[in-house]
């Protein structure tokens, strides 16, 4: 069988249909990440219009569309490294703007590392150990069942022509409509708030994660709005007085009065969860780091012995290695490039390939165990700047100014790597099953990862100069959050000398202890429900608003499982979530444009007799509901192939 002749699998179509689509995900999970800290997971949408679109050119076999997701779901996993922490310089101060060099380094370097050090841990964690690896068994489903990808692509096309068209009547187009339906008062000496986001998107991403997910998250935003925030005001504000003062020089409203204490008091109660949830992630993990390691050792002792098949042929070790090094003398250079001396960049770069090396292994063992959505890269990235961070106090001080720049850096790539090397295994994973060349594929990945670069920081500079990031300002008062950079700034300025409300990161540290240990009793039980503290962290860190949508979105998807009576809600309720996704993420890249060309955030916006208010914006996000609804659970959907449960989003990576 080994000698006929193989079906066609790196094709120059192939290639340029892989980078057209990685580069539009990578676009579209940029805005998501940073609006809602999440990132959508791509390998089955890019199948589904590879099949469709190689048809319609004369036809595609099932390796030449597996080429295309394997090279297309890199968009989305270097957008989710990127923005998780590169914003976290423009945040600290550092840069005024994403230089498009440093970025582009930052990313493809960090990317290419990811394939690299992922590439030992193929046969071991696939073949040999046999781990789920669930997105990769989806997406080679899809590919195998491969019937009417026309139906798949017109689900796609309504589903984001809905969510565009709603993100192009809110606040920041046609302004039709708010982006979010709030109310606030005050009960006594406390306050009560209740928002929701009008964003189709959140209300996919809820979909796709499930309803688990979805409750945990709003537990943490009720948790921080509905319980700390009332608290904090009856008890704790009069204590405070440059935040009352403050308080009543913006109005002294309800509705502010509640944004300004969780900006500057509660919403640390989520950095200090995130932090304790990043230790524990390197604690429970230690056999699998261990394991992952060994794996990966092994698999390079035991290379290049022999002839193999195809299918078990990976890029040369001796490749690897050459490029592992080649890639990190360009990165010791820009390390050098800030802080100007040796004794400080040659450590930087060391702990860069050593943790770069070890949190590739537990990206890609978890992304077996449990798939991408509990993939804890957030937590992987934490645990490495909490400890680049005590080596560089060491070698700079407390008070140097670069400190946390440096320490961003190390954290950046690292976060890259460890992204793509989770997906590079789910995409090998599916590889395997239908029979791939695993080298072919990690050479499209790379391909993918480098041309996703190139449009990060185009993207970056739009999206800040349109709506903002991370820091409100004048001119953007309620920008993109850009939850997980914001946090990456505060702790490493906070290490090398900045304040930061140290209290309230005890108390949230505390608080991430005690969801540990439910979790912990969870899993003891064999219970389905879990409670992953990196997720409640992110719920206690983000706007109540953005969550509650992502909970009626989870309660959506637990409905139609329900209806259907399977462990599926189906494939085309996926990917309509998907399409309004990508729909809304397009819109919201397209409308920055005229934003920033014209210096007027308002420059779509209609007569305000036409600004009809929450209501109307409640009745369109209950007509995309309907009609996702409906994608899940009509008997005329696409066959359900794909359990919904393993299409999850990367959730931070909480």
């Amino acid at each position: 069988m080994d000698n006929q002749p193989l079906p066609p699998q790196l094709t120059l179509r192939a290639i340029i249909l892989a980078v057209i689509l990685a580069m539009i995900l990578a676009a579209a999970n940029t805005y998501l990440g940073l609006f809602a800290g999440m990132t959508i997971a791509s390998a089955i949408p890019a199948a589904v219009v590879s099949m469709a679109v190689l048809r319609a050119l004369g036809g595609g076999g099932i390796l030449e569309n597996n080429i295309v997701q394997t090279g297309g779901s890199a968009g989305s996993s270097l957008a989710s490294g990127v923005i998780f922490t590169v914003p976290a310089l423009v945040i600290l101060g550092y840069w005024q703007s994403f230089e498009f060099a440093w970025v582009l380094a930052i990313a493809a370097l960090g990317g290419l590392l990811g394939v690299l050090f992922s590439v030992p841990l193929r046969r071991s964690l696939i073949v040999d150990q046999q781990l789920a690896f669930p997105e990769g068994k989806a997406a080679a489903e899809v590919l195998k069942t491969g019937e009417n990808p026309a139906q798949g692509v017109r689900i796609l096309g309504s589903a984001a022509l809905g969510g565009g068209l709603v993100k192009l009547a809110a606040a920041s187009g046609l302004q039709l409509i708010p982006d979010t339906a709030a109310a606030a008062g005050f009960v006594g000496r406390g306050i009560a708030y209740f928002g929701l986001n009008l964003s189709p998107a959140l209300l996919g991403v809820g979909y796709i994660v499930g309803v688990n997910i979805g409750i945990v998250v709003l537990s943490g935003s009720i948790l921080s709005w509905n319980i700390a925030i009332p608290i904090y005001a009856a008890h704790f504000l009069d204590a405070n007085a440059a935040l009352a003062q403050e308080i009543a020089r913006a109005g002294g409203d309800a509705e502010t009065a509640a944004n300004l204490i969780w900006s500057r008091e509660i919403r640390y109660l989520g950095v200090g969860a995130m932090l304790i949830g990043g230790l524990w992630a390197l604690v429970s993990l230690r056999h699998s780091i261990l394991l992952g390691v060994r794996s990966g050792l092994a698999a390079t002792r035991a290379g290049g012995a022999g002839a193999v098949p195809h299918t078990e042929q990976d890029l040369p070790m001796k490749w690897v290695l050459a490029g592992i090094v080649l890639f990190t003398l360009p990165l010791l250079a820009l390390y050098q490039t800030i802080v100007g001396n040796f004794a400080v960049s040659l450590p930087m770069a060391v702990i860069m390939v050593v943790a770069g090396f070890l949190f590739c292994s537990v990206s890609a063992y978890m992304a077996g165990l449990v798939g991408s959505s509990n993939n804890p890269v957030s937590g992987i990235t934490i645990a490495t700047i909490l400890f680049s961070a005590v080596v560089l106090l060491g070698l700079m001080g407390r008070d140097a100014a670069l400190g946390p720049v440096a320490t961003i850096m190390i954290g950046a790539v690292v976060c890259c790597a460890a992204c793509i090397a989770g997906d590079n295994l789910q995409d090998l994973k599916a590889g395997y099953i239908v029979g791939a060349t695993p080298w072919r594929q990690q050479v499209m990945l790379a391909i993918g990862a480098i041309t996703s670069a190139l449009v990060m920081a185009p993207v970056l500079n739009l999206l800040a100069a349109a709506y903002g990031i991370g820091v409100p300002s004048a001119a953007h008062p309620n920008p993109l959050a850009a939850p997980q950079a914001t946090l990456m700034a505060s702790v490493s300025k906070g290490l090398f000398g900045g304040a930061l409300p140290w209290g309230m990161v005890a108390i949230g540290a505390g608080i991430g202890a005690a969801i540990i240990a439910l979790d912990e009793a969870l899993r003891k039980r064999g219970s389905g429900f879990r409670t992953p503290v990196l997720a409640a962290a992110v719920g206690i860190y983000l706007p109540l608003e953005l969550n509650v949508p992502i909970f009626l979105g989870g309660l959506l998807a637990w409905l139609a499982t329900r209806r259907s009576g399977t462990e599926a809600a189906g494939r085309s309720g996926m990917l309509f979530a998907a399409g309004m996704i990508t729909g809304e993420a397009l819109m919201g890249i397209v409308i920055a444009i005229p934003i920033v060309s014209s210096g007027r955030a308002d420059v779509l916006a209609l007569p305000e007799r036409l600004h009809f208010g929450g209501w109307l914006g409640l009745l369109l996000l209950a007509a995309l509901a309907l009609a996702l609804w409906r994608a899940a659970t009509s008997a005329h959907g696409l066959r359900s192939a794909v359990p919904h449960a393993l299409q999850p989003t990367r959730t931070d990576k909480p």
